[in-house]
């Protein structure tokens, strides 16, 4: 299990501030009119029927602001939203409504010291119920302009960030992945192949071309074919085979048939193969690689599961991986899920992603 982040951003504290300063505005308006009107002492009784009256409006702001705007309109569930918004607001004020015309509507008010207590009815709205409606309804409005103008801003952010990860994960991929040892390794077998087996060390030439044609020039955008991601795997898979004798097992099952073009960030599988190869093999023992990438309905599901030798155990988690999970953040947000188990002899990865698209790739 990672550890748990917690991001403060400052959109949020920005957002949050705004809210405090015209909230606190409001309840002081009551001592802001009695300075106004030169009043000697300041009728606490008063105020404090005032703030009775603004406590619907501020209790109707705390549920939009925490659970209808976050739990509905963020989730596009547009029209749940402005049904659940319209019952609530008229629901509350029709209550107070009928709480002013009944019998009941009454208090103990706040005398003076010495003063006999008495009961005398408070009024809990602002305007007639109508005009408490639109005032409600106005002040949802104006909550949800001010939330989607920061997370417009967040958004805005998250955009540029993503750019500038994207431009790192594929400096990160040709300094640290495709590396001068790997290529070197390659090179040799394909040196050995050329006496042994002239076609298969053609073949090897061609796939790594196709590696680095796909790394260059490919994987420039925001995302990438998952045919192509997985044929780059299947190459990377296939030069790595000529490194290791049969006691190393190494399977890779994808899906054979694609409807349609599905989309995936580009260079995010690729981390957790060569993990696996890194730390999942073993020269002195039996070792294998299972590598599993499935397509559901609108979803990618990729397994990576790997045996545990003694080196592997001690090793510690590289920069690929972190790398990985803030693309992750800031492409999906909340909506993916990475689980890894690491037990005493198994290594397992399942990463679960939306597809998308180049216009979905900044919309979270």
């Amino acid at each position: 299990m990672g550890k748990l982040r917690i991001k403060i951003r400052k959109q949020v504290l920005g957002e949050n501030a705004l809210y405090m300063v015209i909230w606190i505005s409001v309840f002081l308006v009551p001592f802001m009119n009695a300075g106004l009107m030169s009043e000697a002492i300041i009728d606490f009784r008063a105020s404090l029927l005032s703030w009775l009256k603004i406590l619907p409006f501020f209790l109707l702001f705390l549920l939009n602001n925490l659970l209808l705007f976050r739990y509905l309109h963020r989730k596009h569930l547009y029209w749940v939203y402005y049904l659940v918004s319209i019952v609530l607001i008229v629901g509350v004020f029709t209550m107070l409504e009928l709480y002013e015309q009944s019998d009941i509507a009454f208090a103990v008010s706040l005398g003076t010291i010495g003063q006999s207590f008495e009961a005398q009815h408070i009024v809990l709205t602002v305007f007639p119920w109508w005009g408490n409606v639109v005032a409600a309804a106005l002040m949802f409005g104006a909550n949800n302009a001010i939330c989607i103008f920061y997370r417009n801003m967040q958004k805005d952010e998250d955009s540029e960030r993503l750019k500038r990860q994207n431009i790192q994960a594929e400096m990160y991929y040709l300094k640290h992945q495709i590396n001068p040892h790997f290529l070197m390794n390659t090179l040799n077998n394909i040196h050995a192949l050329v006496d042994i087996d002239t076609e298969a060390a053609k073949q090897t030439v061609i796939q790594l071309s196709d590696m680095m044609r796909y790394v260059v020039y490919d994987t420039g955008g925001n995302s990438i074919s998952l045919r192509e991601d997985i044929k780059f795997i299947k190459n990377y898979i296939d030069l790595m085979r000529i490194r290791y004798t049969e006691d190393v097992t190494i399977s890779f099952d994808y899906p054979q048939q694609l409807r349609g073009r599905v989309n995936i960030p580009p260079l995010i599988f690729i981390v957790f193969v060569e993990n696996a190869f890194k730390h999942g093999i073993s020269y002195n023992s039996t070792s294998y690689i299972k590598i599993c990438i499935e397509y559901e309905e609108g979803f990618v599901v990729a397994n990576f599961e790997n045996s545990v030798n003694n080196n592997s155990k001690q090793a510690k988690p590289g920069i690929g991986l972190e790398n990985v999970r803030k693309r992750l953040d800031l492409i999906y947000g909340n909506r993916y899920d990475l689980q890894i188990v690491e037990e005493k002899e198994i290594y397992r990865v399942t990463l679960r992603i939306p597809t998308l698209n180049d216009n979905e790739m900044h919309s979270n």
